[in-house]
C-alpha cells in the first residue's frame, strides 16, 4: 500500500477552523487539493502530519502559528496616508494590495481607516493563528518527471508554463 512521501501528488480533502471553531476554509465537494508532497506546496505543519499517510486515512491535525503562516510580527502593522493608494481606489477594511517591502512584493490588508490615515498588516491573514485541519487522503500517486522539476502539480485545473 502507498503511502504519502516526498515526490508523491496527493489529493486531500479538508476542512480548516481556527481556535473558535470558525471555518477559515475548506475544499469544495469533489474537489479535493492536490499538492506535491516535499516542495512546500502546503505549509509545512501540516505537510510533516501527513507523511506515511495512505488513501483512505483521516487525520485531524493541529499546527502552531510557527509552523502553519507565522506568527503575527507586529512591525508589519503600521499607519500609511491615504495618498499612498491609488487616487481612484475606493478603501475599504479587509482590501488587499500588492505593496513593495523590504524583502520585495508583500500582501497588504488594510484594517482600519481613521480620515486620511489608512492602518495597514502585511501579515498573512492566518498569521498567529492555531490551525485545526480535519484532514481525508482521496488519492495518491507518483509526480511526474515535469511536476518534480517544477516542484508543483500539473493536470486540470492547474497552470503550465
Amino acid at each position: 500500500m502507498e503511502t504519502i512521501k516526498n515526490g508523491k501528488v496527493v489529493s486531500i480533502s479538508y476542512t480548516l477552523t481556527n481556535d473558535k471553531n470558525e471555518v477559515l476554509d475548506q475544499s469544495q465537494p469533489n474537489l479535493p487539493l492536490e499538492y506535491l508532497h516535499g516542495s512546500y506546496n502546503i505549509i509545512p505543519g501540516l505537510e510533516k502530519e501527513l507523511e506515511g499517510l495512505k488513501v483512505g486515512d483521516a487525520k485531524k491535525v493541529t499546527v502552531s502559528p510557527a509552523e502553519g503562516y507565522g506568527e503575527l510580527n507586529n512591525d508589519l502593522i503600521f499607519d500609511a496616508q491615504r495618498q499612498n493608494f491609488p487616487p481612484d481606489a475606493p478603501l475599504e477594511v479587509g482590501m488587499q494590495f500588492q505593496a513593495n517591502g523590504e524583502s520585495g512584493p508583500m500582501v497588504i490588508r488594510i484594517v482600519n481607516i481613521e480620515g486620511d490615515t489608512v492602518t495597514v498588516d502585511g501579515n498573512h491573514p492566518l498569521a498567529g493563528e492555531t490551525l485545526h485541519f480535519d484532514v481525508k487522503v482521496e488519492s495518491l500517486r507518483d509526480a511526474s518527471q515535469e511536476e518534480m522539476d517544477h516542484g508543483h502539480v500539473h493536470g486540470p485545473g492547474h497552470h503550465h508554463h
